[in-house]
């Protein structure tokens, strides 16, 4: 484990999340598609579709769209007319064989710039038919679509500039269960061999993690400002981290409200060890089997972290800020904790 007198891990810590905090608000956004103008298109007409975008400027280079149908079929646009940087027109001549057997088929909108790189809307349209023959000989497979272009952070249309708070939201939750695991695993110690010093470590981890916890709640309803429209929208994910640090902020009052030191431990660490066998399934269970689906990404049916969610520019920030929250988090816990033995040393010199 870390020890408390090391400070290599301390300022690895630091370091990554100053890097974090740095490369997530100076990396630019990406090119994006805002919206269309006609997503519903036929099979077997020649249709034209009015693009505008975020961050482009289609009229200082080259520029082509294609309708990509999965991963392996694309169809290219048969012209593109600019109209200015952010607003193109894309005409399809779209064949009359659906790509698959189903009657409504969605389409993902590629838009590739010299001038700007890739831009992505996924399942933007949706092309319907009534042709009795249903393959996909008639699409056009392996059609080069170029991929990702300089380095900037993917444009997703409900987040945004937004995409930023990933890096600081997301790992402070993932720091929270470390911190409280480390807060469960010194109260099972305690109770193991009865000692002040592990009840004093549990103590300040706990600490850690519900100052980490409200950090969470705060960045997460900040976010929940600009994407869902409130601060607190009551949704599943919301009420039940909510609920979480309720359930840890009783475990301090608990402790609190018992004169005798060896009794508060040995009850706080009984409760500490119920609170953490609760946090799991509050924060990742209990949403998931919601009959409501919810709008935070991972609960109630809606899925995170992939393969649009999370490029690889985003990888190398995110995750170093998961390293670094991570040992910020114990860092803390560690602090509190000799708090928290400095005090009972006093209350015993008295």
């Amino acid at each position: 484990m870390l020890k408390e007198g090391q400070n290599w891990w301390k300022l690895l810590g630091v370091a990554l999340v100053v890097y974090s905090i740095v490369a997530g608000m100076l990396v630019p956004l990406g090119p994006g598609i805002i919206g269309i103008s006609n997503p519903g298109l036929k099979a077997g007409d020649q249709q034209t579709i009015r693009v505008t975008g975020y961050n482009t400027h289609y009229s200082e280079g080259d520029v082509n769209a294609w309708l990509r149908y999965g991963t392996r079929y694309s169809l290219e646009a048969l012209a593109i007319s600019i109209v200015d940087d952010r607003t193109l027109d894309a005409t399809f001549e779209l064949p009359r064989a659906l790509p698959s057997r189903d009657s409504i088929n969605p389409l993902s909108l590629v838009v590739h710039s010299s001038k700007d790189g890739l831009s992505v809307l996924p399942e933007a349209l949706f092309l319907t038919g009534s042709t009795a023959e249903r393959t996909v000989e008639q699409w056009k497979e392996g059609v080069e679509v170029p991929g990702h272009s300089g380095i900037h952070f993917p444009y997703r249309n409900i987040l945004k500039e937004t995409i930023r708070n990933t890096y600081y939201h997301v790992p402070l939750w993932f720091s929270l269960l470390v911190v409280l695991a480390l807060s469960m695993v010194y109260a099972i110690r305690h109770l193991r061999n009865p000692s002040l010093t592990y009840d004093s470590k549990s103590y300040g981890f706990a600490g850690a993690g519900v100052v980490l916890g409200i950090l969470g709640l705060a960045t997460g309803a900040m976010w929940a400002k600009y994407t869902w429209g409130a601060f607190w929208s009551f949704d599943i994910k919301q009420n039940m981290a909510a609920i979480a640090m309720i359930i840890y902020l009783a475990y301090f009052i608990l402790r609190s409200s018992l004169d005798d030191r060896d009794l508060s431990a040995k009850y706080g660490a009984v409760y500490n060890i119920f609170a953490y066998l609760l946090l799991i399934p509050l924060l990742y269970i209990f949403p998931r089997m919601a009959s409501v689906d919810s709008l935070h990404p991972g609960s109630g049916g809606n899925p995170a972290f992939g393969g649009e969610d999370l490029d690889n520019t985003m990888r190398m920030v995110f995750y170093p800020a998961v390293i670094g929250w991570i040992l910020i988090g114990i860092w803390i816990g560690q602090v509190h904790g000799r708090i928290r033995r400095l005090s009972d040393r006093m209350m015993l010199a008295k």
